[in-house]
């Protein structure tokens, strides 16, 4: 999870992780990467090591959400990444599900989607809809996956294996799908929720580098399908 400025939600959202996995007996580390959020988010992470299975990564300068997901995937063990937005948007009680998913080998890849049936948002307003709507339009050439902005996936870490993941913007999910070495994806529905505690990061920088990675990972596509 990378975070900035999360330090209300740091706590309802681990114990929230550990509570949909530990019945389901699936292990787990969590994984919080803060970029030195003056609100104290990583020092509030810190202070549930002692009985939460989690670790903090602090970069001591903010160097965006994109950067902050790969650091996390690099610095991860486990052979199967989840990554999930820390502004509880994400319903954690989805991974047990999206797990079960890669570990019985129907999918190398899960998306958490708002775009197939049962999934959806609440309490979205225009405004988000409408960046939603332009992001999905202009990536829709790069991979047939509805939700393609999701931020709420899971994967094998070996289908980045010999990739190198260049974050532009924070949508990592979405470069993974272009450049992974995957033949099965699988959008698994979710309720997206807008946050309740804190203030979200998008801005108009963010959404001027989403198009310059949507330009780069076109560039990529192109001259790997060429390549073939």
């Amino acid at each position: 999870m990378p975070t900035y400025n999360e330090k209300a939600n740091i706590e309802p959202l681990a114990r929230r992780i550990v509570a949909a996995l530990e019945p389901e007996q699936i292990g787990l580390e969590i994984l919080f990467v803060d970029d030195n959020s003056p609100d104290g988010t990583a020092a509030a992470a810190e202070a549930l090591k002692h009985e939460l299975p989690l670790r903090v990564i602090k970069r001591l300068d903010k160097r965006g959400l994109g950067s902050a997901i790969v650091d996390g995937i690099n610095a991860a063990a486990s052979p199967v990444i989840c990554v999930i937005d820390a502004d509880l948007s994400h319903p954690p009680e989805a991974i047990p599900e999206m797990y079960r998913l890669i570990r019985s080998g129907q999918a190398q890849l899960v998306v958490g989607s708002r775009r197939v049936s049962g999934g959806g948002t609440s309490k979205w307003i225009w405004y988000r809809r409408f960046i939603h709507w332009v992001a999905k339009t202009i990536g829709s050439f790069l991979t047939p996956v509805r939700d393609l902005t999701s931020g709420f996936f899971m994967f094998e870490k070996r289908i980045i294996d010999g990739i190198t993941l260049e974050p532009r913007s924070w949508k990592i999910g979405l470069e993974i799908m272009v450049k992974g070495k995957h033949d099965k994806v699988i959008e698994h529905p979710i309720v997206f929720v807008e946050r309740e505690a804190g203030q979200s990061k998008m801005s108009g920088k963010e959404v001027v580098s989403y198009i310059l990675h949507v330009m780069a990972l076109t560039r990529y596509k192109l001259t790997h399908w060429r390549k073939r």
